[in-house]
């Protein structure tokens, strides 16, 4: 008995002292893009989000873009329909926000990338470290944001913690 509580608290110090993640967000969840109607009929909304690169604040090339490729499937997977801008340096909050209405946008993305590195040692784990805000194109007021860190076991990878990380990110509660 005393040597399987012992081995439990040992594998629970092992399996939870690797991996970390921190998650920051605003009350509001991201616009829903069902609807419920009525008890049996949900309404499927247009919601249209305009996404531009994370803006790197990184010593590690291109992360900006890496981090926003991943926020795009995401999205998709939840069935918004997606306008990438990934391919133009990420603009100002107020050009965003004009490429946007010519989107024909509801909402644009904007964002930066704090962390996305292995960490030097002998395990070379993944951290990463994301801030995402959503706005709405019309008045550019914030409508939904979060901010969130995260590394993971040796074994993993950045895209891997950096997938989690934004999934629990942008959870619907």
């Amino acid at each position: 008995m005393k040597l399987t509580l012992a081995l439990s608290i040992l594998l629970l110090a092992i399996f939870s002292g690797c991996s970390t993640s921190a998650l920051i967000a605003t009350n509001k969840v991201l616009p829903p893009v069902y609807v419920e109607n009525n008890e049996t009929y949900e309404v499927k909304r247009d919601i249209k989000i305009s996404l531009f690169r994370l803006n790197n604040y990184t010593d590690t090339p291109r992360a900006g873009m890496r981090a926003a490729n991943i926020v795009e499937g995401i999205l998709l997977a939840k069935e918004y329909k997606v306008t990438n801008h990934f391919s133009k340096k990420t603009p100002s909050l107020k050009k965003a926000r004009k490429i946007a209405k010519e989107d024909g946008s509801k909402y644009f993305m904007y964002g930066g990338v704090s962390e996305w590195r292995y960490k030097t040692g002998i395990d070379g784990e993944p951290a990463v470290s994301l801030q995402l805000s959503l706005y709405k194109t019309k008045n550019a007021k914030l409508v939904w944001s979060a901010t969130g860190a995260d590394s993971d076991w040796g074994n993993s990878s950045i895209g891997i913690t950096a997938q989690k990380l934004l999934i629990d990110m942008m959870e619907e509660d």
